[in-house]
């Protein structure tokens, strides 16, 4: 039906016939002239269809916005002083010589173009009538093109695309599963797959070597910007390859999604640096490298002092005193301080105490604030030198659990960053390695996987593992980007007795690992080969590479932040007959009188 779409339309087409189908952006009737902005996935142009094609122009005078129009006319160029340098096909036009109304159209509930103020529900409840407009169009295009070059990047390394399956079993160690009743096994439910990860380890132990898979991938969990109940990894795994030929590796690979799609050069080699500096210097294992705000250590300064706010946790094994210099910060009024207040205060933080640095040459004259008394000329001379504080800064202090002053004054960094105008532009990717094995769940009272129970650890040794698992490095990675993190990968226990230790110190006994991951076991004791790999968000990755907010506006058909499908009604009521089929009953809600969310099985 078409011979060209209507972004392409440029010079070297003047003069040529063209079949166009697309929408109607834009209706104009100007002085018995009617112009048409048609428009496909590929852009806009512009078409003029006057009296002189009588059946035409009839047909153009009734279309509207939206309509479906295919229509046939003679490229020409556009008169002088009305070029579009905006459109591609700006410097032409099409005249128009047969015009088809191919479907009508309603009038949309929101304008179909970039920057609309229709509110996030509307635009999901219309996704379909959202995806049109440019904007979102060139977020799906671009997906579309990253997932080629990742597919084209692997296979020339030598990586099988292998599929993995989607009904499978209950994991633990991870978030919520989505459950699937099994209608021919009364009583059993299939799990949805949080991540393709034993499968993927099943295959390094088929001989199969390097492995991927654009996959999609299951949590139930609370969601935010950056999560989906369902949502997409690029999921590797190689065998005879260790964390630094992994990381090296993928490292090419950003490196080139980055340089074709975008056309920015990414440092050669990425910086690496360890889980503990990370979260030294700036709270977080996923810092945001473009901002320059740090941490500063205080624990070993504030012992001694008469201050118990930060003596107390200073010398708590568990406790960290920390310090925050923000330049120029002496200009904040007491308001935008309570502000910062109560926003530490949402993240845990018990309290933000802080210096105003008026004149740093005339000591603790020169200081403000309401601590300075409980702090001696040693303490507070320390304290400026090690902050690097000069006349004008503020300095914030945080001082707790080392848990709660990371992830306080880490937030608060961000936020000051961001407030501040101090971020800079560009990307800054990062490699966090040496992660902790373990993370104690103190209401829990025992050791828990800090990324997930098959990740090896850097000591190959089951005694030592067994007798201090706190102080027990993994070989994992993350690879972090202008603070996000886009990937996340280990190289894995590959023999079975260090697996059954892991385990153990999990809490997962002999006859639980039996039941849970016998296979696993199994297939351990087979020859497998040491392995790794690595999955990285392909949402988050779009996200970051188009600038959105959200994944929701690179995923075409997203979820809400409550799990819901605006557009389907997803999730929906199943008929008694599904259910009784399936062997369940629901428990009724008091309170609403409809299906509970829990399930009794028959």
């Amino acid at each position: 039906m078409r011979s060209h779409y209507c972004g392409q339309i440029d010079e070297s087409l003047v003069g040529h016939s063209v079949d166009l189908c697309g929408w109607a952006n834009r209706c104009r009737d100007h002085g018995g002239v009617i112009f048409i902005d048609l428009r496909d996935r590929e852009g806009i142009v512009q078409v003029v269809v006057d009296p002189e094609s009588p059946s035409a122009f009839q047909i153009a005078l009734r279309a509207r916005s939206e309509y479906v129009l295919r229509i046939q006319g003679v490229v020409r160029r556009r008169p002088p002083g009305t070029e579009n340098s905006h459109l591609f096909s700006g410097a032409v036009e099409v005249a128009g010589t047969s015009v088809e109304v191919l479907n009508r159209s309603e009038p949309p509930p929101f304008a179909i173009e970039d920057g609309t103020e229709a509110n996030e529900e509307v635009r999901l409840r219309y996704r379909y009538l959202d995806l049109r407009r440019p904007e979102m169009l060139r977020r799906v295009r671009m997906r579309a093109e990253v997932a080629r070059l990742v597919r084209n990047f692997l296979d020339s390394h030598g990586f099988l695309d292998i599929e993995t399956p989607f009904l499978t079993k209950t994991t633990p160690e991870g978030a919520r599963d989505y459950l699937v009743p099994s209608r021919t096994h009364a009583g059993h439910c299939f799990a949805l797959p949080q991540s393709p990860q034993l499968f993927k380890q099943l295959l390094m132990m088929s001989g199969m070597d390097r492995y991927y898979q654009i996959v999609r991938c299951f949590r139930d969990e609370d969601l935010r910007a950056d999560r989906q109940p369902e949502f997409t990894q690029i999921d590797i795994e190689t065998s005879f390859m260790d964390e630094n030929g992994i990381m090296e590796m993928m490292e090419s690979m950003v490196r080139e999604l980055f340089s074709r799609v975008l056309g920015v050069a990414l440092p050669n080699p990425f910086p690496r640096m360890t889980y503990a500096e990370a979260v030294h210097r700036f709270g977080s294992d996923r810092p945001d490298l473009r901002n320059p705000l740090e941490l500063v250590e205080l624990s070993d300064l504030m012992s001694e002092v008469e201050f118990k706010v930060f003596s107390d946790p200073a010398r708590d094994p568990g406790g960290r005193v920390a310090a925050l210099r923000l330049p120029g910060g002496n200009d904040l009024p007491r308001s935008a301080i309570d502000a910062y207040q109560q926003f530490v205060a949402s993240r845990g933080g018990k309290g933000l105490a802080y210096i105003k640095v008026n004149d740093i040459t005339r000591g603790r004259a020169g200081l403000q604030s309401p601590i300075i008394k409980f702090l001696s000329d040693e303490v507070l001379v320390e304290v400026l030198n090690r902050t690097g504080a000069e006349t004008g800064d503020v300095i914030f202090f945080g001082a707790d659990r080392a848990s709660v002053v990371n992830e306080s004054l880490g937030a608060l960094r961000l936020k000051l960053g961001e407030d501040r105008g101090l971020v800079l532009r560009g990307w800054r990717p990062l490699w966090v390695v040496d992660f902790p094995m373990f993370e104690y769940d103190e209401p829990a009272r025992r050791w828990m996987a800090l990324h997930h129970p098959f990740t090896a650890p850097r000591v190959d040794d089951t005694d030592a593992l067994r007798a201090a698992p706190g102080a027990a490095l993994s070989r994992a990675y993350d690879l972090v980007l202008n603070g996000t993190e886009v990937g996340g990968g280990s190289i894995r226990i590959h023999r079975p007795e260090l697996q059954q230790a892991v385990f153990e110190l999990l809490g997962i006994g002999a006859e639980e690992a039996e039941e849970k991951f016998g296979f696993l076991l199994k297939a351990l004791g087979y020859g497998a080969p040491p392995h790794g790999g690595i999955a990285f968000g392909l949402d988050r990755l779009i996200m970051l590479m188009t600038g959105s907010a959200s994944i929701r506006d690179v995923i075409a058909f997203p979820k809400t932040q409550t799990a819901a499908c605006l557009l389907t009604g997803a999730p929906a009521v199943a008929s008694k007959e599904q259910l009784r089929e399936l062997g369940i009953r629901y428990a009724q809600s008091a309170s609403q009188g409809g299906p509970a969310a829990s399930t009794t099985a028959r």
